[in-house]
């Protein structure tokens, strides 16, 4: 039970850091690239195509590590309008029923995410290329929402962390 417990706590850790590490270096990327586009356009009427297809998807990166991460420290969006009406025993019971059926969501949503890709990948032209590996950040990002809630089902710290 250590052992797996240890796993788990270094597996999260490390996702967690490279999680960071990515939400932190593509917001400095979308401002820099942002700002830059701002500039070639206001002062050079110059701007490049590429620049505006980067960035949207850097928003996405962001969402998804911030999401993750949101996850990880209990603070994601939760649908709990009915907790109110619960006690806390029941709540208790509900939080491990309720990391799976949020983590199975996510991994259908990686599923059809990945099989998007793949025909996108199989039909996309030879100049919308950026865009298709940039677009990756979908399903990897629901891969990694999936990740973080069943660490979170299987980790003993989660009961008492998601009340």
């Amino acid at each position: 039970m250590f052992f797996q417990h240890s796993i788990f706590s270094r597996l999260k850790e490390k996702l967690i850091a490279l999680e960071k590490i990515i939400a932190g270096f593509s917001l400095l990327l979308l401002l820099i690239l942002s700002l830059s586009q701002v500039i070639l356009r206001n002062f050079f009427e110059l701007g490049f195509s590429e620049i505006d297809i980067v960035s949207r998807h850097l928003v996405l990166y962001v969402t998804f590590m911030g999401a993750a991460l949101a996850i990880e420290n209990s603070q994601h969006i939760k649908m709990d309008f009915l907790s109110s009406l619960l006690k806390a025993q029941t709540k208790e019971k509900l939080v491990l029923p309720l990391l799976f059926l949020s983590g199975f969501i996510c991994s259908i949503f990686f599923y059809y995410a990945l099989q998007f890709w793949l025909e996108e990948n199989q039909y996309s032209l030879p100049n919308e290329q950026l865009a298709l590996y940039l677009a990756l950040i979908v399903p990897a990002g629901f891969f990694t929402l999936s990740l973080h809630f069943f660490l979170l089902l299987l980790s003993p710290k989660s009961t008492a962390k998601n009340q």
